[in-house]
């Protein structure tokens, strides 16, 4: 038997955590308690310093006024630095660029700029008056201010694309309209992210492509939305959350486990930035930041 106690680490850190950047999505509440939940979240993640939080949106007047006072009140209340989701969906053009101007006279910089996804059962309509798609929608922004601007990527190829190739040409096209990053969906197979992006680079995309990290709270709920985005789900991740349906405790070990794991194998393979989904809970997200040596700095 090994002892480990001569030995290195049992799970040293590929590149010190100080060479690591990380940014957090949360999405705007609906109610009270998520409200609270939401703001607890950010308070126990901040003093990681991200090098920027997301706030998600969707289309309908409502959904568009909590994102825009979610992501107003970080920019007034907290040191962070916030970058507002905007979508193609369900408004002109003149719609999309009033709100755009309005976040720039707020002092808001940096922009999520998606397609945005159809009404559930659905296939995507452009409004028709609006920006058709995400590369349209960058343009766009790009008169309206001089906004830095992230876009997604689909490294299992987006659900609506003909094919691999026409999708990386689609993020290639988001790019030269002025994106300045790529996010990517989350994935839980580390060598499709490192082949997407190798193919990426080869494609002349020469933008960062962040990792999206989904720490995976609810299993059979992600199961359900990786159906819908494209997102294979391993058969060892199944084996893995098998009978924990009413042990969350354990759950939670399993989960912060995979997700660590999943970025030192990244950080191994030369990524050095993530990306994490927190679904407005912190406790996975500062699990796995500790774990990679992003930490809080002393006071």
């Amino acid at each position: 038997m090994q002892d480990l106690r001569a030995s290195d680490p049992v799970l040293p850190v590929a590149r010190p955590g100080g060479d690591l950047k990380v940014s957090f999505e949360f999405f705007p509440p609906k109610t009270d308690k998520m409200q609270e939940a939401l703001w607890d979240c950010v308070a126990r993640l901040a003093p990681l310093a991200p090098q920027f939080v997301s706030v998600t949106y969707g289309a309908g007047g409502g959904t568009r006024e909590r994102t825009h006072d979610t992501v107003t009140r970080l920019a007034r209340e907290t040191a962070l630095k916030p970058a507002a989701h905007l979508t193609c969906v369900a408004a002109s053009r003149g719609e999309v660029d009033e709100i755009a101007r309005r976040y720039w006279d707020e002092g808001i910089r940096h922009i999520v700029a998606l397609r945005g996804d159809p009404p559930e059962g659905g296939r995507y309509q452009p409004h028709p008056q609006g920006y058709a798609y995400a590369a349209d929608l960058v343009a766009g922004l790009k008169k309206v201010a001089d906004f830095e601007i992230s876009v997604a990527a689909y490294p299992e190829t987006h659900p609506d694309a003909v094919s691999p190739e026409a999708d990386l040409d689609n993020l290639k096209r988001k790019v030269e309209a002025g994106a300045s990053r790529a996010i990517s969906q989350y994935f839980f197979d580390v060598d499709v992210f490192l082949r997407f992006r190798d193919r990426a680079a080869a494609a002349g995309i020469a933008v960062p492509i962040v990792p999206g990290i989904l720490p995976v709270t609810n299993f059979a709920q992600v199961v359900k939305f990786s159906a819908a985005c494209g997102t294979r789900v391993p058969a060892w991740m199944a084996d893995l959350f098998t009978g924990l349906d009413d042990d969350p405790d354990t759950r939670r070990l399993v989960a912060a486990t995979v997700a660590a794991e999943q970025c030192r194998a990244l950080v191994a393979g030369g990524v050095s930035e993530f990306h994490f989904y927190t679904l407005n809970r912190a406790d996975l997200t500062y699990a796995i930041c500790h774990i990679l040596g992003v930490r809080a700095k002393a006071r």
